[in-house]
């Protein structure tokens, strides 16, 4: 069994002073990165000999590992570096990863979070929740194993989700003799799949995560190799932040800040470029314009604000602004609408009903979203468009779906804070899908509202009655036609104004083509309501 260096000691300055530790990594950028590829690829590994060789486990980690390698471990007398993030009882049970663990490191030039997502096809929607946020993904490959399927289901998510620094990290090279043709044609295998799905570039480097081959430093063992070490390459990487801020304006508002009568702000992130006072900014979906008069910040007023930062801007007008709308430059706002085409990644258990209402929330907005039939299912390994109806877990599809009112956004190309998206269930809360919104559907543009001059108000005041509607609802058998009737008899018997729909009777016209399975239900109440 390996045993705790001596000489390994995390920063000295914690030790020495606090304050100044702080203020030291304080203005560094971060870099958010995930590492994803198939099972067993040694993503965990590679996590775990980073956070140790970049001196980011204290005493107390560092020989609760050395203890867990004896019983969980799978390499021997070695350290198992795997188990420094792989934390649930299952995962050390399997010798497996199946949640997303995100762990924090830094070094002297930059702040890192990486999350370690999980290798098999049933964890798919595990995946996606840790490469929304990445700026760069790391892309494993066993060396004696080549690209697999996961390893493409895996690139066509990164690619997806706008990652645009991709690393392809051939692993575990050390079991094949640190032979560069066999880097070479691992890289020349993946390079034709990564362009056939968008990845126009990567970085292709050649490791062994657990014998720490160009891990933090060059290895000894492959000198054709002339690249940089990983560590190298992740502190020099460009973060994706940065670009938001050359971009047009956008601060979706989180909450209203109004501490005393005197003072009334609008807070949030910055999603995209960048503010002054001064500037004209317009509050969508209302389409109102004002001036910034302030930004205000926890450590006093700026005279800029950039993409990333959260601030408060206060307007020279009181207008009327509030969570869910967005404030965007008033010489470039984003698009209003309500119908669009969108990209699905179904995560729930249960499939996808098309029809059928969900909670959508994208940045601060949240509507209720209905979903039609899917256009098709995109078959990730073959890249092949599959006919479907629904959508099942880790399923992914394009699906038309409209909203109950319009809402601010942007092509997730453009920007992902206001073109990505979570479908949630209205009855039980859970995230059953995330989406990317391509464009707008447009409406035709001779479709208007017609004035109706007798109104709902002039048919009650004719029948001499307020207007109610029940829906009788229950098992079948239950006796709701039953109830029904009864009701409808005793408001004849009192001179109301009625009118029975019976679901059977609906069956036998309107929807007659439709069966008894889930979604057929929903479509049954749909065209009901």
């Amino acid at each position: 069994m390996a045993t705790t260096d001596p000489t390994y000691v995390a920063d000295a300055l914690i030790a020495q002073d606090i304050d100044a530790y702080l203020e030291k990594h304080q203005h560094k950028t971060m870099l958010r990165f995930i590492t994803c590829g198939s099972v067993d690829d040694g993503k965990s590994t590679l996590i775990g000999r980073l956070l140790y060789d970049s001196k980011m486990i204290f005493e107390d980690h560092l020989a609760s590992l050395e203890k867990d390698s004896k019983t969980s471990g799978t390499q021997g007398a070695e350290i198992d570096f795997a188990l420094l993030v792989d934390g649930l009882a299952a995962e050390r049970e399997q010798g497996i990863t199946i949640d997303v663990a995100y762990r924090f490191f830094a070094t002297d030039k930059r702040k890192f979070i990486v999350a370690d997502t999980p290798g098999h096809q049933q964890y798919t929607r595990n995946m996606v929740t840790g490469a929304s946020t990445a700026d760069l993904a790391i892309i494993l490959i066993d060396a004696r194993q080549g690209v697999l399927t996961q390893t493409r289901r895996h690139s066509y998510l990164v690619h997806l989700l706008g990652i645009k620094n991709v690393v392809l990290a051939v692993n575990k090279m050390d079991l094949v003799g640190y032979s560069q043709a066999r880097f070479d044609e691992i890289t020349a295998n993946y390079r034709q799949f990564a362009q056939s799905i968008g990845i126009t570039s990567f970085t292709a480097l050649p490791i062994s995560g657990l014998r720490g081959d160009n891990i933090v430093t060059k290895s000894d063992h492959m000198p054709w190799y002339q690249g940089p070490a990983l560590l190298t390459h992740l502190e020099d990487a460009p973060i994706q932040t940065a670009d938001m801020a050359s971009g047009d304006f956008r601060l979706p508002v989180q909450w209203v800040n109004r501490p005393h009568l005197d003072f009334r702000g609008f807070a949030g992130t910055i999603a995209s470029g960048q503010v002054r006072p001064n500037d004209v900014v317009r509050v969508l979906p209302s389409g109102k314009t004002a001036r910034v008069k302030e930004i205000v910040t926890f450590n006093g007023a700026l005279a800029q604000a950039v993409a990333g930062q959260a601030i408060t801007l206060t307007l020279d007008t009181e207008i009327d602004c509030s969570r869910g709308d967005v404030l965007v430059a008033a010489d470039a706002p984003c698009e209003v609408a309500d119908q669009f085409e969108t990209t699905l990644i179904w995560m729930d258990e249960d499939e996808m009903l098309p029809g059928r209402p969900y909670i959508m929330q994208i940045g601060t907005q949240s509507v209720t979203a209905t979903l039609q039939t899917p256009k098709y299912e995109v078959n990730v390994n073959t890249l092949e468009h599959l006919a479907a109806r629904t959508l099942k877990l880790n399923a992914i599809g394009v699906c038309n779906l409209s909203v109950n009112k319009p809402i601010v956004f942007e092509s997730y190309t453009k920007l992902p804070t206001l073109g990505g998206f979570i479908l949630i269930d209205r009855v039980s809360n859970r995230t059953v899908a995330a989406g990317l919104i391509h464009f707008a559907l447009r409406r035709a543009q001779n479709i208007h509202w017609q004035a109706i001059e007798i109104n709902r108000d002039a048919h009650a005041a004719q029948k001499n009655q307020k207007p109610k509607l029940v829906w009788f609802t229950g098992l079948s058998g239950s006796g709701k036609s039953t109830i029904a009737n009864l009701v409808e008899k005793r408001l004849h018997a009192l001179g109301k104004h009625s009118f029975l729909l019976d679901g059977d009777n609906v069956r036998h016209g309107l929807n007659r083509d439709l069966g008894f399975t889930d979604a057929d239900r929903v479509e049954n109440v749909r065209r009901v309501g």
